[in-house]
This record gives C-alpha cells, structure tokens and sequence, in this order.
C-alpha cells in the first residue's frame, strides 16, 4: 500500500478514538459503521469509502473536543473532499463534500428529519446554514452526485450505535486499507 493510503490509516490510528460529544461512537466506529450500512446497502465500492472516510475532515484537526460546542462549524466536509479528491476522484469525494447540505436538504424537505438527529447534528445544521428553503433543494437535487449525498447522510446518521462494531480497531482498519486499494485501483484503470 503506498504512502498516501498509510497516512490516511494512520489519521484514524491517531484520532479514531475521538468521541463525538454527546454521541456514544468514537470517530472510527462511527466510519465503520457508515462503511457497513453502506455495504450492506449493495453501494459500489467507491460510495462504500466515502461512507467511510466522509468525516475525515474532523480528524485533520488539531483542535480539541467537538468543534459545535465551540460555536464553529470546521467545515470538515470540505476538508475531506478536498483531500480525497486527488487520490480517489469524484465518486469519493463529491459525496463527501455534499453530505452536509445533504443534510440540510432532507431537515429542509422533511420535517421530521429534524427529529431525528442528534444533538451534536442539530448544533451542527445551525452552523451549517440551516434546513434549505425549497429553491435550494431544488438546485440541490441538480448535483451530479445528489443521490448518493442523500443514501451517505443517511447512513450518516444511523451509524451512530453504541456496542456496534463487530471487528477489532485493527480489523477494521484492515478492512478500511482493503477498500482504499481497491477504489484506488479501479480510479487508475479509469484514466
């Protein structure tokens, strides 16, 4: 596996413990139950990877604690496409870097989303703009990547479970490494 793959693992070896405040998943359980959910969906392999690596972004900062209880919205989303992006294309990374107004869209569309989210989420929705007003979801839905923005929040939101992780950290970074390649790979023979 070459070095830009390892430096990904190694973002998740060293920040994968973090909590989300008030949630009862740390960073990496909470990729991989994203990564299974979406597995499980039957989602290609490149929506499976950015199911895992969508809130990447949060651990390529340095900042302690949970960025929402400090008012501040760390625009993670963007971060992490911006990283992926180069080394994955846009399969992986544009619905990472849509999930957050994916969010605002469904909250925007449909009332009872709100309600379904958690506390940190809905700090982070006020941060993030707020639900969208119906002209924005209307030009939300003309994103090249739209629907799988909407199955990856989803999924975002329920892999949230505490005592739901089946593997050993070591395991599913494994599992995690498998997938990178693979997506990666299939990135080179597209070119």
């Amino acid at each position: 596996m070459d070095t830009t793959l390892n430096a990904l693992l190694q973002l998740y070896e060293q920040a994968g413990d973090r909590m989300y405040a008030g949630e009862a998943v740390t960073q990496l359980a909470h990729a991989w139950q994203c990564g299974r959910l979406a597995e499980k969906s039957g989602a290609n392999a490149g929506l499976q990877l950015a199911s895992w690596l969508h809130d990447i972004g949060h651990l390529m900062s340095a900042a302690p604690g949970t960025p929402t209880l400090r008012g501040e919205d760390d625009r993670h989303e963007a971060l992490g496409a911006q990283l992926l992006m180069p080394i994955f294309g846009p399969s992986v990374a544009e619905p990472i870097r849509l999930h957050v107004q994916a969010k605002r869209y469904l909250v925007g569309m449909r009332e009872s989303y709100a309600k379904k989210l958690t506390p940190d989420s809905i700090r982070s929705l006020q941060l993030q703009g707020g639900p969208m007003d119906a002209v924005a979801c209307a030009q939300f839905e003309t994103e090249p990547f739209f629907f799988d923005a909407v199955k990856l929040r989803v999924w975002d939101d329920l892999a949230k479970k505490s005592g739901w992780f089946e593997d050993t950290p070591e395991a599913a970074l494994g599992h995690l490494a498998s997938l990178m390649v693979k997506v990666k790979a299939q990135c080179v023979t597209q070119i």
